[in-house]
């Protein structure tokens, strides 16, 4: 894919609100086989798609990517002998040494792209659309859905949902939301209202699970309130939640990295796996960049000894 057509792909994997980041060559220093403007996704489970250069690079792209989309934070890094940039380097910039065969150095600029919060009203009341246009003004997903066109698919385990049916068919409504394992469900009503439809559904045989999951009345309790302060109410319950982490916050969830190992050669990071030409000696298993890497440990292991990593 070229660069055009990653741009496509990210657009596409952040509307599924799926968290990736996106790596573009900056700046390159030839030989390279990457150019200005070469771009990659690089996913929460560290699959690279697209190119920005090649076995040398890659690994040092995956790896700062996945702490990016930890952090939530930008990173510029520089991939290269640090003599290519002596003093120049501006603090703040990674930069990673590459000492693989070519002479080649990458300036590359890795974002984190996480997806928004995603907000499923459900109902037709003013109070519903008031929230649908207040959380959109914070820059949230919102999807306003009638109660009788609502389906637990229109959610996912990331979704807040907020049923405000006001009495039209709550209870199946509820049942339908509270099978999607949203990050929250709030049903607008009284508690008198709320225990009705809770006992309602317990009867019906709903997990005891899903159904302690839903908060009602939803919303900050800020007494007697009209119908839009109501709306800001429940908005304000959400940013609160979400600021303390209880439903979700703004980076990707960390994830288990993948095997590393060094070449014991050029001291390159790279996956302990069979792409990496791995090569058994004295009990230890080996990985390398290249297959020139792992013809000089062939021809003098014991040159080597003192890199040596276990995979």
């Amino acid at each position: 894919m070229d660069g055009w057509q990653i741009l496509e792909q990210a657009a596409d994997l952040a509307r599924r609100g799926e968290s990736f980041a996106l790596a573009t060559v900056v700046w390159r220093q030839g030989p390279s086989s990457s150019q200005p403007s070469s771009r990659a996704i690089i996913t929460a489970e560290g699959e690279l798609r697209g190119w920005i250069g090649g076995a040398c690079a890659e690994p040092a792209v995956i790896r700062a990517a996945r702490d990016v989309l930890t952090t939530g934070t930008a990173q510029l890094l520089l991939l290269g002998s640090p003599d290519q940039f002596g003093g120049t380097v501006p603090d703040g910039m990674a930069v990673v040494p590459v000492s693989c065969q070519s002479d080649g150095a990458l300036e590359v600029y890795i974002e984190p792209v996480l997806p928004v919060p995603h907000l499923v009203v459900v109902g037709r009341s003013p109070m519903a659309h008031t929230l649908a246009d207040l959380s959109r003004a914070l820059g949230w997903r919102a999807d306003l859905i009638d109660g009788t066109d609502f389906a637990t698919s229109d959610a996912s385990e990331r979704s807040m949902i907020v049923v405000a049916t006001q009495g039209h068919n709550d209870e199946a409504v509820v049942e339908r939301a509270a099978a999607a394992r949203p990050a929250y469900l709030g049903l607008v009503g009284s508690a008198r209202r709320g225990a009705a439809v809770l006992g309602y559904l317990a009867d019906r045989g709903v997990p005891q699970e899903q159904l302690e999951r839903v908060k009602v009345p939803a919303g900050l309790d800020l007494g007697r309130t009209t119908h839009p302060e109501i709306a800001v109410a429940i908005l304000a319950e959400l940013v609160q939640l979400r600021a303390a982490g209880a439903i979700g916050g703004t980076a990707a969830p960390a994830r288990t990295e993948p095997a590393e190992s060094t070449d014991p050669v050029c001291g390159m990071t790279v996956p302990a796996g069979p792409d990496s030409l791995p090569l058994e000696h004295d009990g230890m298993t080996y990985y390398f960049c290249s297959a020139g890497c792992r013809r000089s440990f062939e021809r003098d292991p014991a040159a080597y000894r003192e890199r040596e990593t276990r995979c």
